[in-house]
């Protein structure tokens, strides 16, 4: 193929030098007949310019002999005033001479005529000559510059294409070097196809010799060991119990573990928010320590207060489906059987959220229809309305693929095997659009918050509410984000593993299927335990020599560990003391904080009794908002929330030191386990010393071992003598076969030297153009 493109370039390259050197051939006769006429053009020049220089001297002479005339006019005006006089004396005596010299004037005068005339004619003929001259010279340098720009044209053209032809005859050069290189390279790849080939069919003919005794083995095993193909039909095959592959198990079991984190983080985000909410009902846009709130926001708070009935289920639903994936278990959607149930719990999340929809959005109407509303934070209410519908909206699409999803564990036609990509790809699109609304919710919940900050009447408590109710908000974003790149990244994985199951078929057939086959796992498990018989007392050979290897390094290393265990009990007894000593100091802060919260509670009394009231109130309400949470699960943090100072002081302080504590235990813990290491790899260089020797001793022993093999070898050389004649047979079938092989080898040689020769006629014809 190469050298065909070669010689197609080659041909385009040789038409394209013809055509530029018949164009070459053409301009040059063209510049030639331009010069010769030129060449002619000077030449007239030159004539004109001499007969210009005779009609120039004529001229002269004519002029000269005017001048002539004119004197001798002159003269004889002259004489003929001077003979006037003397003619009026002797008019008698020269009436004679009289007559003669008027018969003279007449003759001058006529000869005088004639001159003037001739004059005349001449001096028009020289100027009819010199403007004839004139115009013949301009039109003649107006040609001559004319065919100088031509020439000029002609000459850049004719420089153009000589350099266009060495450009052309210097990559014609380049390429022939190039071809030459290929056709070098391509006689070393012959070569070594050659000698693969000669290996490949080497290899070929074991391998069907290997082949071929396997299939006869396997056909003979198959006819007395099997008594029916049980994978011909699907409904049997879906109760073969199928390779166990462990770690498709752990990683399906780390993916879940993953979900369950990302689903607890969620949960606890939703009750945050769904618990702020009712307590922002409760102070916005009534106070309900001041005045009862309207019978909607009752209704809406008691429903938000069973919140965590609704939102827990999820949470448990996904713990049962994390322990249902074990490492002894085959994970796929007909096996899968506890999605059902996490499917269940959050339909009926949904119905809640769809029984405190209508109230959630009348509540906002009812803020928007509040006197101090303004424009700004009637918008905001009107986007948060929607924002809530369209999280019901993607709550309902989730629910409506995860249900699909758990179709295959209960019912067997419910969802189609081909359907399993696309509704996990639905799942991850919902997941993200999800999140897209949980965005817009935070960005429009952080605009209102700002907008409430500034109106005259917000009170602190409602100040507080908002910032919980914006981190539950910002929480569920973040979530959310976690939860959809999470099932991006491992939806191919989820859909690659469906066809995890019995081998050459499609899958389990129904979730019975599926049961039994667990069964069967589980039996054949059994089975292959009972069919392990207990060890022997004596200890087999090899078994014994790593004992002794092992005995021989582990003399060291029992000084090792014990003085690694009298370094750990020294530093036990100085953690116990510093234990003590951290303890003590905790009980010294301890008292102090007391003192330091009952000065500024002292305070808080003295200052206004007003807001304590209200702080009671608060934390009465908070009290009992907690009080159900913790009787419906102990996971989820009580959410606080009061104006009075003194328990921010006190959280705070308390979180400085556990954060201190578990610092220090954190640090104590990485210092054991440097020490511990450091003591183990010195115990550990100590045994690989003494396994060395060990070695040293072994290679000895081999090196015996290698003489009796040399001497076996030899042995087996004298007896691969005798075997050769076997082979020759073998041989002989081999070289008719790369006999043909070396045929079609000189074929490609003969196809080389052809475009060999084609690429050196090729420069020799660029060469002589």
């Amino acid at each position: 193929m190469a050298s065909a493109e070669l010689q197609g370039k080659y041909q385009k390259l040789a038409q394209e030098y013809s055509k530029l050197r018949a164009q070459n051939q053409v301009l040059k006769k063209g510049v030639v007949d331009e010069q010769a006429n030129s060449a002619a053009l000077k030449e007239q020049l030159k004539m004109k310019d001499q007969s210009l220089r005779k009609l120039q001297q004529e001229m002269d002479s004519l002029t000269f002999r005017n001048l002539q005339l004119a004197k001798r006019v002159e003269l004889l005006q002259d004489e003929l005033a001077l003979s006037e006089p003397r003619g009026k004396k002797n008019k008698k005596s020269g009436e004679s001479s009289s007559q003669l010299s008027q018969e003279q004037k007449s003759v001058f005068d006529e000869d005088l005529q004639k001159k003037i005339e001739e004059n005349e004619r001449l001096h028009i003929q020289f100027f009819e000559a010199d403007e004839q001259h004139k115009h013949v010279e301009a039109e003649l340098r107006s040609r001559l510059s004319t065919l100088e720009m031509e020439a000029a044209q002609h000459q850049a053209v004719v420089d153009g294409l000589t350099r266009k032809y060495m450009e052309t005859i210097e990559k014609l050069q380049n390429d022939k070097a190039k071809l030459e290189v290929k056709s070098q390279t391509l006689e070393k790849e012959a070569k070594e196809c050659r000698l693969r080939t000669e290996e490949c069919q080497l290899q070929l003919k074991n391998l069907h010799e290997d082949l071929s005794s396997r299939l006869e083995e396997s056909l003979s095993i198959i006819s007395e060991k099997v008594p029916f193909n049980d994978t011909k039909y699907s409904q049997y095959n879906a109760l073969n119990v199928p390779v166990h592959n462990r770690r498709h198990q752990l990683k399906m079991r780390d993916i879940a573990g993953q979900a369950l984190a990302f689903v607890q983080d969620l949960v606890k985000a939703l009750l945050n928010f769904h618990t702020y909410t009712e307590q922002r009902i409760q102070i916005f846009p009534i106070d309900s320590a001041i005045d009862t709130i309207s019978p909607l926001n009752q209704k809406f708070s008691q429903y938000l207060h069973e919140n965590a009935s609704y939102v827990r289920p999820l949470e448990e639903g996904m713990l049962h489906l994390f322990e249902s994936i074990t490492e002894d278990t085959v994970t796929v959607l007909e096996t899968t059987v506890k999605l059902k149930t996490f499917s269940e719990h959050l339909t009926s999340y949904i119905c809640f959220l769809r029984k405190i929809l209508p109230y959630q959005l009348k509540s906002l109407e009812e803020e928007c229809e509040a006197s101090l509303c303004t424009s700004a934070l009637r918008a905001r209410n009107l986007e948060l309305s929607q924002d809530m519908k369209k999280m019901t909206a993607v709550f309902e699409k989730l629910q409506t693929y995860i249900a699909l999803l758990a179709l295959p564990s209960t019912e067997p036609d419910g969802l189609l095997r081909t359907n399993y990509s696309c509704v996990l790809t639905n799942v991850g699109a919902a997941l993200h659009g999800f999140h897209d609304v949980m965005k817009d919710i935070s960005k429009h919940y952080s605009q209102k918050a700002t907008i409430e900050l500034e109106l005259p009447t917000t009170t602190q408590k409602l100040i507080t509410t908002n910032d919980c109710i914006l981190s539950s908000v910002v929480a569920l974003t973040n979530g959310a984000g976690k939860i959809a790149s999470f099932f991006s990244n491992n939806v191919d994985y989820f859909i690659a593993s469906l066809s995890y199951g019995p081998k050459t078929g499609s899958g389990f057939i129904s979730p019975l299927s599926a049961e039994c086959m667990l069964q069967y796992k589980k039996k054949a498990a059994a089975y292959m335990k009972a069919l392990r018989k207990p060890l022997l007392e004596s200890v087999p050979y090899e078994e014994a020599l790593a004992n002794r290897r092992v005995l021989l390094s582990s003399t060291e290393s029992r000084e090792g560990l014990a003085q690694q265990v009298q370094q750990s009990l020294e530093k036990i007894s100085k953690l116990e003391q510093e234990k003590e000593h951290w303890m003590l100091e905790a009980q010294l802060a301890k008292i102090k904080l007391e003192k330091e919260n009952q000065r500024i509670a002292d305070k808080l009394k003295s200052t206004s009794s007003g807001q304590v009231v209200g702080v009671a109130q608060e934390k009465a309400a908070v009290a009992t908002a907690t009080g159900q949470e913790e009787a419906s699960a102990k996971a989820v943090p009580e959410p606080v929330h009061s104006a009075s100072e003194a328990p921010d002081v006190e959280s705070r302080e308390d979180l400085i030191r556990n954060h201190y504590m578990t610092r220090i235990v954190e640090l104590t813990s990485q210092l054991q386990l440097a020490d511990s290491k450091s003591v183990h790899f010195y115990a550990e260089c100590r045994a690989l010393s003494k396994r060395l020797a060990l070695a040293e001793k072994s290679k000895e022993a081999l090196t015996e071992e290698m003489k009796v093999a040399s001497q076996s070898i030899s042995r087996l050389q004298d007896e691969l003598t005798t075997t050769k004649r076997s082979y020759e047979d073998q041989l002989s079938m081999m070289s008719d076969h790369l006999c043909s092989m070396n045929e079609t080898l000189s074929k490609q040689r003969e196809e080389i030297d052809t475009l060999k020769m084609s690429s050196k006629g090729n420069s020799k014809k660029n060469k002589s153009r």
